[in-house]
């Protein structure tokens, strides 16, 4: 039996939940709430040491940490719907898409930087806001450009079947309707989120789906 510790608002957790759901993989859904500080209490920290969801349990105690690590790890022992394309050109075209989101605006607007930039500089509610969308057009941009000029776009990021750079994005724009980042400049990726909604495995792992959801 597999365990998830994640947080229904989390984007890293909302792509492996849509990554275990792609898969038809069963498990322990145990919530960890960031905003009350579960991830730093003893037990958590047991698991993940940097204090950091998702970690994913496994049958044994063993316990899987980031995101897109654990999503390779699923894609190999669960080969099946693959979500890295067959060719060595497919898979670093998908990988970079997915690291445009994964490393380029996740790691500049996740919870703990957010609260950094209030603590330590001040920043209010509408600065917080500011600063996320700042760094999420930095990327967007460039990422839709990227989507919309590539002949290996389909109805998703790669083609016609959902995969890794999928995950990321179906996560990330729920972030963005959290801080009202403004889409329209982005209608390769809304097509995208809208196709990827419209699946069940996705919108089954949508932040708004989960039991802690508040």
């Amino acid at each position: 039996m597999l365990t998830l510790h994640n947080y229904f608002r989390s984007s890293t957790s909302t792509r492996l939940r849509a990554a275990l759901n792609l898969k038809g993989l069963d498990y322990d859904y145990r919530p960890v709430s960031l905003l009350k500080a579960e991830q730093k209490a003893p037990g958590f920290l047991a698991r993940n040491p940097a204090g950091l969801v998702p970690v994913l349990e496994l049958g044994d105690g063993t316990c899987l940490t980031q995101s897109l690590a654990i999503i390779e790890y699923l894609d190999e022992t669960h080969p099946e719907p693959p979500l890295l394309p067959a060719d060595a050109l497919g898979r670093a075209r998908v990988r970079g898409l997915a690291y445009m989101i994964a490393c380029e605006v996740h790691p500049l607007n996740n919870l703990r930087v957010l609260q950094f930039i209030a603590s330590q500089y001040g920043a209010d509610d509408a600065g917080k806001a500011a600063w996320f969308r700042h760094w999420v057009a930095e990327t967007f941009g460039a990422l839709e450009t990227t989507l919309a000029a590539s002949p290996e776009t389909g109805i998703f990021c790669h083609g016609d079947t959902p995969g890794l750079a999928d995950l990321c994005l179906y996560a990330q724009v729920w972030n963005n309707r959290r801080f009202d980042v403004d889409q329209s400049g982005y209608p390769t990726i809304n097509r995208i989120f809208e196709a990827l909604d419209g699946i069940e495995a996705f919108s089954r792992a949508a932040p708004p789906a989960q039991p802690d959801a508040v």
